[in-house]
Order: structure tokens, then C-alpha cells, then sequence
């Protein structure tokens, strides 16, 4: 997004502070499966329980999270920097996105990083596109904390960009 004004500069720089976590989202499509690094998640239902992401359009694993699909939003700790780097970087369907990583498949979701805080198997509910993100709003199935630790929360010097 370009910015372009004073006015734009300081609304951006005011929707940069808004928290929000970073999160690994991983799916699989038949026996490929892959991963993401992700930050605007947020519970938005308590009964059923329900989270929304949004996830820019262009991203590959979007085709996989059609209606019903599962996958599995892994919750980082405050210091996993290097899953930053590893799923940061963004993989392309078929490159092997968990080399070196210990995982465990649960509920029939996505991949559950054993070194993660936290996961939360879910299955997409609905899609709504929204500018150049797609809003998922997804029901979560089961989770459980792995680790003791905080959750890392990401805090943006503007609201432009990542």
C-alpha cells in the first residue's frame, strides 16, 4: 500500500500497533502438506469456538482451505525465532516444509510442531474475500498447550505492510 500523505503515514503508523501473535499454519492436500507463517488470527466465537484469519490471496496454501478443509494453527512461543526464519520465508506446494522440524499428525489437520507452545486443529467455515486477504472464519475442533512458555505477539511499525 502505497503511502503517500502525513495523514496516511500516522493512520498506518496508529494500525501498526494493533498486537497481534505470529502463528504457523500448516495443511495438508492429500499426502502434500505444507506450512506458514501467519499473524492476524484472533478468536471470534466462543460456542462453537471459531477463529478468524485473514491470509493474502496469493498465497498457494489458499487453494488447499476451501469449505470444511482442516488444518492446524500452531501457537509460537516468545522466543521461537527460528520458526520465524523457517516458515518466514514461505514454501511453494511440494517443497518439503518441515525438514529438520519434529511434527506429529493429529485429527486428521495439519502438521502439529512438537517444539510449539500451543495447537488448535480447526476446519474452515467460511471464506469472504476482503480487499487483498482472504477472511477465513474456521471452528476449532481440538488443541492442546505442548509447552510452558508465553505466546509471541508481533507488533508492526505500520499498518501498510507486514
Amino acid at each position: 500500500m502505497q503511502v503517500t500523505t502525513e495523514a496516511d503515514r500516522q493512520m498506518f503508523a496508529a494500525l501498526g500497533r494493533v498486537p497481534s501473535g505470529l502463528f504457523i499454519l500448516t495443511a495438508q492436500s492429500g499426502i502434500a502438506e505444507t506450512g506458514m507463517l501467519a499473524s492476524w488470527v484472533q478468536q471470534c466465537a466462543f460456542d462453537p469456538p471459531h477463529l478468524c484469519l485473514a491470509l493474502k490471496r496469493d498465497r498457494s496454501i489458499v487453494a488447499w482451505l476451501d469449505d470444511d478443509a482442516p488444518f492446524t494453527l500452531n501457537i509460537l512461543d516468545d522466543n521461537q525465532t527460528d520458526m520465524i526464519a523457517h516458515f518466514g520465508r514461505g514454501f511453494e506446494p511440494g517443497d518439503p516444509a518441515f525438514n529438520g522440524l519434529e511434527i506429529e499428525h493429529v485429527d486428521g489437520s495439519g502438521a502439529v510442531l512438537c517444539e510449539a507452545l500451543a495447537y488448535l486443529a480447526c476446519r474452515v467455515s467460511k471464506r469472504v474475500p476482503v480487499g487483498d486477504h482472504l477472511l477465513l472464519l474456521a471452528r476449532v475442533v481440538s488443541g492442546k498447550v505442548l509447552n510452558e512458555g508465553q505466546p509471541m505477539v508481533h507488533i508492526r511499525k505500520s499498518g501498510s505492510h507486514y
